[in-house]
């Protein structure tokens, strides 16, 4: 009977923040479902109650990311952009704020190196970068571009706010702190377009 007391409070939401959080700055092969419960304050077995291995806890930790991505996405097509840039503009501001606001996340989705735990990433990866690209052919199209840069430009436009993300992940600052510098980068790029 106590036993079922304590799982109901270890939620798996705090399993997979914890696992987040120690996967980043100990990485994947350092921690074990024990050091995760330890981490807690929990028994390892107090886990499997949610997650039957450590890969099925990863794997669950990156469809979360990318979903929470995906909805963020998806809110930039509902609603008008911020006065002064245009829909692509608000997309790439949107997927920049994200990167440097949840880095843990960011880092899990987008920048871990691990042969193994890529394959958990890629699909979901490609998932993210159709979504990305989908809202900027739309734009290019309502806005009359020519059809050969509707392959091309989401690419690179994408890598960029990847690579302005990658920059400032490392210095661990808020949104506001680079918000001037990611508004000017994303003009610049706009600007071709």
């Amino acid at each position: 009977m106590a036993r079922r007391a304590v799982e109901q409070e270890l939620s798996r939401e705090r399993i997979l923040e914890a696992a987040r959080h120690l996967f980043i700055t100990k990485g994947y092969r350092a921690i074990s479902m024990r050091s995760i419960g330890q981490h807690l304050g929990y028994s390892h077995g107090s886990l499997y109650y949610h997650f039957k291995e450590k890969a099925e806890l990863f794997y669950a930790i990156v469809v979360e990311d990318f979903n929470h991505v995906a909805t963020l996405l998806g809110q930039v097509m509902n609603k008008p952009p911020e006065e002064g840039m245009t829909r692509v503009e608000q997309l790439i501001m949107e997927f920049i704020r994200f990167g440097i606001d949840h880095p843990y996340q960011y880092e899990i989705m987008f920048m871990i190196r691990d042969e193994e735990l890529l394959a958990y990433c890629r699909a979901e990866q490609g998932r993210c970068f159709d979504l990305f690209s989908s809202i900027v052919r739309r734009h290019m199209k309502e806005e009359g571009y020519v059809s050969e840069d509707w392959q091309n430009v989401p690419l690179t436009l994408f890598l960029s706010a990847h690579g302005f993300i990658s920059y400032y992940i490392q210095d661990k600052v808020s949104f506001e702190d680079v918000k001037e510098a990611a508004s000017a980068h994303i003009k610049v790029l706009c600007r071709s377009l």
